[in-house]
């Protein structure tokens, strides 16, 4: 995999980058990895730039990937649990949603809150060890949740549209 052009970025959000491609390329059965802000937006993904994914990669990935555009599809299906789970959660007065995960048949959705209402969710083959994705991910929100300030927020916001 091939992340995401950093030139530009402050420190901290290539930081985020960085621990967000070490998630995808480090944790077996993970196939995409998206960081949605608390309105839905897209702030982080795993999948390379249109002008990365037509260079001709020096490793070609270990397995396979989804479409191109699967992580904006990835980021309205976190937003949309996260919304849902929020609401169940309500409800049921079951106080903040820590983690949701839904398992299907070719594969398991995974979404995380990080401490600033953002989500962190994950789309990981049926084969996966489940128990070592979420530790992954906890990890990830660990690391993540001081640096995801509202300055960076901003500046992921604006690189993720600058991307073609």
């Amino acid at each position: 995999m091939t992340a995401p052009s950093t030139y530009g970025l402050s420190t901290q959000a290539r930081n985020l980058q960085w621990l967000l491609t070490d998630l995808v390329e480090e944790v077996p059965g993970v196939n995409s990895v998206a960081v949605v802000s608390s309105d839905g937006l897209l702030l982080l993904s795993s999948e390379p730039t249109a002008a990365e994914a037509g260079a001709a990669p020096q490793n070609p990935p270990a397995r396979p990937k989804g479409p191109r555009g699967a992580s904006a599809d990835l980021a309205t299906i976190v937003s949309g649990l996260g919304s849902l789970t929020t609401g169940a959660a309500d409800l049921m007065d079951g106080g903040a949603v820590k983690q949701t995960m839904v398992a299907m048949e070719h594969g398991s959705v995974f979404v995380m809150s990080i401490s600033d209402g953002s989500l962190l969710g994950v789309h990981a083959t049926p084969d996966c060890d489940m128990s070592v994705v979420a530790y992954h991910m906890a990890l990830f929100v660990g690391r993540a949740g001081h640096v995801l300030t509202p300055e960076v927020r901003s500046e992921l916001r604006q690189s993720m549209e600058k991307t073609p």
